[in-house]
């Protein structure tokens, strides 16, 4: 009944199977490809491509106003004043969160948003108040399919933090939903707009890459005293995770920016994973050392998850936030013309195949070679916003204040999106399948299609466009 209980959990909903105590690892994947179809629902893809009529001034409703809630509001500011935007509503479970980001709006805007901190599910209300045309949301991650769901179905579009999900079950029910309710729900993920990922990305439209075979990303971040804080993580409940999971949990960081160098979605998709979590040590250890109360931890230091696409591509992800180390999200991508290292970036641009075979060395670019490439491939969208806004490094280096500008913009414009409801489902759906591969000793596990073969469509990446 535990092997059962387990993969309940990580792929959702009432499943139609049951699973022998004693079932050999042959039995097991079959249980868990039975398992994957059991939660699949009826998808047609229609939300690729879609837009609605044009919104001149977004009114917007925020449910969690916590660390991540309380930063991303005040990326709205330069948005607020020039009329792009409005904030017509506020939900935290706690009052003085509500408070302090009204202060935050006080000339900012004229209007003063209606509130929601009367209880867990206050925020309900917020989803029935009929002018928010967009609910985000910001709360810890069980909240975020429920209520990126019940929004949709108040006739709200949505844009929710990473993970948008964590079971295959929600990623299904999250497609289903926006197809039936024809309403954006995307994902937000802010390292997809950051300078150095952007750059690389506008190199590899611009063919400096060539054909890509292979590419790598992470988060590696030591968040030792932030999951073991009494306050930071309201109730620790990111350290809940840790107690009773391992695999990988934050996987859109590191694999946003990849699904964009290789079209996830518009060409290709990802085929089958593999996963191994290494054992943990790092964080009981700093636990004894601080003399907190010890606890089981189920989560190794570093998962490792290597990809197939299947246009024949490899991806290694990676996930530590138990070790100390500096913060990398490697963001490795390999052509045949060039490579990139990030972390610190570095860029290595290979010799003309033609040219009589010897050794050519394999020193990355110097500086000004390097410069050179980092000021010609600039990203269209950030030399636009460093002309109309200071606001654009605002938030992680710029990547919120971008994030939030381009959601707002192109609902302005009723253009579709950047990011799609599939391109949610697909990154978060690493996690479950992550946790899933990690329990069989590493099996491959084939990832669903959420789009309902729509991905096999080459289309241009909106994110390349200059709004």
């Amino acid at each position: 009944m535990k092997r059962l209980e387990f993969i309940k959990s990580v792929i959702g909903g009432s499943l139609a199977f049951s699973l022998p105590t004693t079932a050999s690892a042959k039995t097991d994947t079959m249980a868990f490809s039975e398992a994957m179809q059991a939660v699949a629902r009826p998808v047609d893809g229609s939300m690729i491509g879609f837009k609605t009529d044009a919104i001149s001034k977004v009114k917007v409703g925020i449910i969690g106003l916590g660390n991540r809630g309380s930063g991303l509001l005040e990326m709205f500011d330069w948005l607020l004043k020039e009329q792009f935007a409005e904030i017509v509503a506020l939900s935290d479970l706690r009052e003085n969160q509500v408070s302090k980001a009204l202060d935050w709006l006080k000339g900012k805007q004229d209007s003063i948003p209606k509130t929601y901190f009367k209880g867990e599910n206050d925020w309900k209300n917020l989803t029935l108040q009929d002018n928010v045309d967009l609910v985000l949301i910001t709360t810890p991650w069980r909240w975020h399919t429920p209520m990126a769901i019940e929004a949709m179905n108040q006739g709200k579009h949505v844009a929710s933090e990473v993970p948008i999900a964590y079971t295959l079950s929600d990623c299904w029910q999250l497609v289903e939903t926006a197809e039936k309710t024809r309403k954006h729900c995307i994902m937000i993920e802010n390292c997809c707009y950051n300078d150095e990922e952007l750059w690389v990305l506008n190199m590899v439209e611009s063919g400096v890459f060539g054909e890509l075979t292979h590419a790598e990303g992470a988060y590696l971040h030591d968040l030792r005293a932030h999951l073991l804080s009494q306050d930071y993580y309201q109730g620790q409940w990111r350290l809940e995770h840790h107690k009773t999971r391992s695999g990988n949990f934050y996987t859109t960081h590191g694999l946003g920016p990849i699904s964009t160098y290789l079209k996830i979605g518009r060409g290709d998709t990802f085929k089958h994973l593999t996963s191994m979590s290494s054992q943990e040590a790092n964080l009981s250890q700093t636990i004894e050392a601080q003399g907190l109360p010890k606890i089981q931890i189920k989560c190794g230091d570093m998962n490792t998850t290597l990809i197939q696409t299947h246009n024949g591509k490899s991806i290694m992800l990676q996930f530590d936030v138990h070790s100390g180390s500096p913060y990398s999200r490697i963001n490795k991508l390999v052509g045949t013309k060039a490579k990139h290292d990030g972390y610190p970036s570095r860029l290595y641009i290979d010799k003309d195949k033609s040219e009589e075979l010897a050794f050519w060395g394999h020193r990355w670019l110097e500086e000004a070679d390097y410069t050179t490439y980092r000021s010609k491939y600039t990203h269209p969208m950030i030399t636009k916003l460093k002309k109309i806004s200071q606001s654009y490094k605002q938030g992680h280096g710029g990547m919120d204040f971008v994030m939030i500008y381009r959601l707002i913009r192109c609902l302005n414009l009723g253009l579709p999106l950047d990011l799609n409801v599939y391109d949610g489902a697909m990154w978060s759906a690493i996690t479950p399948l992550s946790e899933l591969s990690v329990a069989q000793k590493s099996q491959s596990i084939e990832v669903p299609d959420f789009t309902n073969q729509q991905w096999k469509t080459k289309r241009p990446l909106e994110i390349m466009r200059n709004l």
